[in-house]
This record gives structure tokens, sequence and C-alpha cells, in this order.
């Protein structure tokens, strides 16, 4: 009981991507019987309201995950990285999302959590894990990822989401609105369980405190199973049109990504991982579904309809907030652009590390490794006792990096790495600057990432020049660390057999 009215208390709800397509219907939802603490990247640019409180947050940094999960019971885990949020983002995305899931997983197991809602996409039954696209083997491995925090999760998988501003529901729209003829590829025949916005959102609602779904997986359906090409035919009805729609088997998922792209003019950053995810079928399992949660009433064409009503009143609003404070909206982007700024690089890789080997341990042999690889006589390095480590360059007094090791913030899955210094760093803008050694829980996989990290040379040199070179460096670490498991193998193996192996590259080196 709320001790001040006297009512029930309401529980708190963090919803993450809280200004997002689907985190920002939710809100809606959610404010009838919840407080909700509102988590964005520009939190700070919203104004809390009645049962809503906005925070910022980044979650590329764990003190900020820390922070902000303070305080709630619950949550919603909204999060993708497909867009880049950096100046210069280099890596892929499924590296990026075990980032952000591994730093909310510990924040919120900190804070005590006790359920985790997750929104992922329907996994094809009886496929190898290896033989999924990379979209839904990154949901996969979010989803562990979320799981070995210890808080239970209920993930909920639906296929395409029929909603206005989505992802892949605008793709279909905009190919069936442009497009008179259509040639249409192989997967094109694909079942898919299309489920409108407003039965998603009402199947994450009925999940929170839900004890029947806790710790468990929960499939998502709406009434109808199509393919894709019987839902552009359903939508070419919607908006009343005569479309032309021809067999092409020959069209590749490659070639497909790039016509959608030039087609739809969607950033080929969301389209190209969403089209390799058509080719497998997205339908509920019947084993995975759940009574009040997994059964959409919306039909597709209702709910196709439902969207482009909703964007053109959407439209129309926008227009009418455009004329009136105009003014506002050209501080609010002056804002957000600044924002970006002070993270302008992001580069993100991942490697694989003997057996046996942590994080830890992954940063301190990194460090040497740069001052004993191919790189030697133009490279050095200096591991200084007070925790302050130094890249040098041949003809340099100066460092072009010095690496703070940070003890308080760091164990054996998680190694962090202030950038304080350096001739290549603009160490004095860019406080947050640091190296991070994240291991992918339940594997050997470690992430390898720089974030906040301003360059002192200008821009167009940084980006063709030392961005590159990084890109480089860390291809020769992957490979060396690849072929160090191998000796490894080989060592223990021969061992096992009587002999002595022989030690690999950097072996008399002492571990973190």
């Amino acid at each position: 009981m709320d001790t001040e009215t006297g009512n029930p208390k309401r529980p708190k709800v963090i919803l993450t991507g809280a200004s997002g397509y689907i985190g920002k219907n939710l809100m809606k939802k959610l404010v009838e019987d919840h407080d909700v603490i509102a988590l964005s990247r520009h939190g700070d640019s919203h104004k809390n309201e009645e049962h809503v409180e906005w925070r910022s947050c980044d979650f590329f940094s764990m003190a900020d995950a820390l922070e902000s999960l303070k305080g709630a019971d619950y949550a919603f885990y909204l999060i993708h990285s497909m867009m880049p949020t950096a100046t210069l983002t280099q890596g892929d995305f499924e590296d990026m999302d075990a980032i952000l899931a591994d730093h909310f997983a510990r924040a919120a197991r900190q804070n005590g959590l006790k359920q985790i809602v997750y929104l992922s996409g329907i996994i094809p039954d009886g496929l190898p894990e290896e033989e999924l696209s990379r979209h839904l083997r990154s949901r996969l491995e979010v989803q562990r990822i979320l799981e070995s925090s210890g808080v239970p999760v209920t993930t909920i998988r639906a296929g395409l989401i029929v909603g206005p501003q989505g992802s892949s529901f605008p793709i279909l729209y905009k190919l069936v609105q442009r497009l008179p003829v259509m040639t249409l590829p192989t997967w094109t025949r694909t079942e898919t369980h299309a489920i409108a916005l407003d039965d998603v959102l009402n199947s994450l609602k009925n999940s929170l405190g839900n004890e029947k779904v806790k710790g468990r997986a929960v499939d998502v359906g709406g009434p109808d199973i199509m393919s894709y090409k019987e839902m552009m035919h359903q939508m070419a009805e919607v908006l009343g049109v005569k479309r032309r729609f021809i067999d092409f088997p020959f069209l590749t998922v490659k070639l497909s990504r790039l016509w959608v792209t030039l087609v739809t003019r969607e950033p080929r950053e969301m389209t190209y991982p969403l089209i390799e995810s058509l080719v497998h079928p997205m339908v509920a399992h019947p084993d995975l579904k759940v009574e009040g949660i997994s059964d959409g009433k919306i039909t597709f064409k209702q709910a196709a309809k439902d969207s482009l009503e909703a964007e053109k009143k959407k439209k129309e609003e926008d227009e009418k907030k455009k004329q009136e404070s105009s003014g506002s909206e050209k501080s609010e982007s002056k804002n957000k652009q600044e924002e970006v700024k002070k993270s302008d690089v992001r580069s993100v890789q991942r490697v694989t590390l003997p057996e046996g080997e942590n994080a830890s341990w992954a940063g301190e042999y990194y460090i040497q490794w740069l001052g004993k690889s191919i790189m030697r006589p133009f490279v050095r390095t200096e591991v200084g006792e007070d925790g302050v480590d130094r890249i040098y360059i041949r003809f340099f007094r100066r460092p072009i990096l010095e690496l703070t090791y940070d003890a308080s913030r760091s164990d054996g899955d998680r190694a962090i790495y202030w950038i304080t210094g350096g001739m290549f760093a603009n160490a004095a803008d860019a406080h947050r600057g640091r190296l991070e050694f994240l291991m992918i829980p339940g594997s050997s996989d470690c992430v390898v990432a720089i974030h906040d990290y301003m360059p002192a040379m200008p821009w167009f040199l940084y980006k063709y020049t030392q961005a590159k070179l990084h890109l480089i460096v860390m291809y020769m670490f992957r490979k060396h660390l690849e072929h160090k498991g191998r000796l490894g193998k080989s060592s223990t193996s021969k061992k096992a057999g009587g002999s002595v192996g022989t030690p690999s590259s950097l072996e008399a080196e002492p571990k973190g």
C-alpha cells in the first residue's frame, strides 16, 4: 500500500527504448497501472509526467546502466543496435547488442530486479543455430546473456509486427506502394506469423509479473499465417491499387537486400539483417504458446489499415507541431547533435580467447602483444606498475595513447582501461573514452570495444588512417589468438600422450 494515498502500490517498471517505436506505444498501456521509468539516450529532452520518470541512459556505459535501473521492480528490454549511435561506428551490430545486453544484465542483477521481459524474434523450429540469419542468432545470444544475470527472463518472440513506424512492415508497405510490377524471389513464399502492434503490446504487458512465463520463451502471432507474397497482395488491396507480381526464383537474398534498400530508401544497416531473416519460416510453435499471451486477435489486413490511418494522423499532427514550434525543434535537434559529438567513435570487435582465459587476461595480453607483434620495430608498449599502460610509436618520445586500468570496475569477465592521455587522444574532451574487454557469458568469446573516443588528429585524417589501422590491428590480434588457441590444444593433446608441447608466443608473459 502507498502510505500517502492508501491505494495499492503501483509496481515500478523500467522501459528501455522508451522513445522508440515499441516503447512509446507500450508506455501508454503501462501507465494505466504502473509507474514507468522511461530510459532513452536523450531522456533529458523529455519532461516527466504523472507516473512517468524520464532518465537518460547509454547502455554502452556500465555506470549509466547501474544508475538508471535503480528503484525498479521489473524491466522491459527493447534495445537493439542496428543503427549507428556514434559519428563513426566500426563493428557488427551483433557484437554491440552483446555489450548492451551484458551491461543491462549486470545492472539488473545488482539492482535486484524481479523480472526482465525481452522482445525477440520467432526462432524457426529444428534449424541449427549456425544456419540462422545474423539477426536471429543475435536475438538468441541476447536472450542467453540476459538469462545469465540470474534474473527471471520472459522472452516474447514475434514475427513481423504490423504497425506504423516499425521496421519490417514499413518496408513491405513501401515496396507495394512504389512498385506497380514486382519480381518476387523465392523467400517471398516463406510463411510468417504476422501480429498487430496492439496484440504485441498486450503480450508484453500481460507477461509482466506473470509467474507462468517467468524463465521461458513464448511465441506470439496473429490469426493469419501467410507468405510475404500473400501479405503483398493484401497490402495492395488495403492501398486500393493494382499490382502485378511475378515469381522470379533467381533473385538471391544478397540481391534482394540491395533491391529493397534502393526501393524503400531505408538504411541498409536495418534492411540487410531483416531481409536475411526472411528466408526462415517464422511461425509460432504450438509448444511455446501461452493462453492469454500468444494469440493475437487482429487480422493482418485490419492491422495494416489501422497502421496506415495512424501514420496519416501522425504526419498531420507532426506538421501542425512543426509550424507551431519550429524554433524549439531546432534547439532540440542542436542538443542531440552536440550529444552525438561526445561519443563520436565506437569500434567493437569480437575475438575468441584460448581455453581457460578471461577478459582480465585478454586486456593485459593485448597490451603486451602490441609491443611484441610484427609491428614491434614501429610500436612498443610500456606496462606501468601504477596501472597506467603507454603505447609508443618509433621516433616519438611521447606515447600515442595512455591507458589507465580501472580495478574498481573490472573483474575476470570485464576489464576497463580509461583513455587518459596520449598524442592521438583528445582526452580532455572525452573523459568517458575507454577500452573495454568483455566476456560473452557461456562462451570463450570476448568483445573488445572502444567507446566515446575522440581523436586528437583532424577527423578526415583520423578516419582514413588511425581508424583503419585499428581494424587491421584487431584482425591481426584475432588471428594471433586463434593460432595460440590451436597451439594450446595441440600442446594439451601431446601432454596427454606423454610428450611436452612447444610453448606458444608470449607464453612466458604474466597473466592478469
